[in-house]
């Protein structure tokens, strides 16, 4: 396996498949690089270097106690990009991952990148406060804790309907989907993917997203009940100076079927350009 070394002892799980311009994937919660791996394949195939790490805490890299917040999984990305000397990388991040993303440029800048997208990625900011009144109330946070303390092998097998949208009356359900979801998640330690939930929930981008400097990709589902729409992707791309904002009508929060192929064609045709 390839792994490096965090400067607080944490190992890095990474994949590193092809050659050429690197694409560097950042994941959601509670998953790890497996869920890119059609990405991965995808700008691989076409000419790319896709690399995919796994989230400290999640997966095969390691689980510590400490750590497991926004500023340290930028910095174990940034030392990714150091680690392999990568220069005019394309960063893409999914729900947390977007998080992970826009925190990487709001501590270390853009000198190593070229491009961004944010999928269905959490900024600005998820929780609703004074200043944010579409965000989604602590409570629905708590549920999520307290859903890991209680039995979080049942919450997993129940949070992947809503968050590939097989809950809605007309969708195509896959059981291997859903295995594939709860088998990531229960990768995740309990200790990093209860501590995760404030981070991916609490933490504000906005300044973050000021830092950006470079042409970024936002892409939202409107039918996503992890990252509602109305608090996230439209209101990123207003704050982001070279955004594209691009909805999906109808889809959810997860890459599944029709909806990942569309992606694929938006996210090649956006890293070929």
């Amino acid at each position: 396996m390839s792994t490096f070394t965090t400067a607080d002892g944490t190992e890095i799980f990474y994949k590193d498949w092809g050659t050429g311009r690197p694409v560097v994937f950042s994941h959601g919660w509670p998953l790890n690089a497996d869920a890119w791996d059609g990405q991965l394949r995808l700008v691989a195939e076409n000419g790319f270097c896709g690399i995919a790490h796994d989230r400290r805490g999640h997966g095969r890299s390691g689980q510590p106690w400490q750590g497991n917040d926004m500023d340290t999984y930028a910095d174990d990305l940034a030392q990714l990009l150091d680690e392999l000397d990568i220069r005019g990388a394309v960063l893409v991040g999914h729900s947390t991952g977007g998080g992970e993303v826009a925190r990487y440029i709001g501590r270390h800048g853009t000198s190593r990148l070229a491009k961004a997208v944010l999928l269905s990625a959490v900024p600005p900011l998820m929780l609703r406060t004074d200043a944010n009144p579409d965000g989604l109330p602590i409570k629905a946070f708590d549920d999520i804790r307290a859903g890991l303390l209680a039995d979080r092998s049942q919450f997993y097998q129940d949070l992947s309907d809503p968050f590939y949208g097989f809950n809605r009356p007309d969708a195509a359900v896959s059981k291997g989907m859903r295995h594939a979801f709860w088998l990531w998640s229960m990768q995740v330690g309990l200790k990093g993917a209860y501590d995760c939930v404030k981070q991916f929930s609490e933490t504000d981008f906005t300044q973050d997203l000021g830092r950006f400097d470079i042409p970024t990709l936002v892409l939202h589902g409107d039918a996503d009940q992890i990252v509602p729409i109305v608090a996230a992707g439209p209101k990123s791309a207003e704050l982001i100076k070279d955004a594209t904002l691009k909805v999906y009508p109808g889809r959810p929060h997860g890459l599944y079927g029709d909806y990942e192929q569309e992606f694929n064609a938006d996210l090649l045709a956006f890293i070929s350009s």
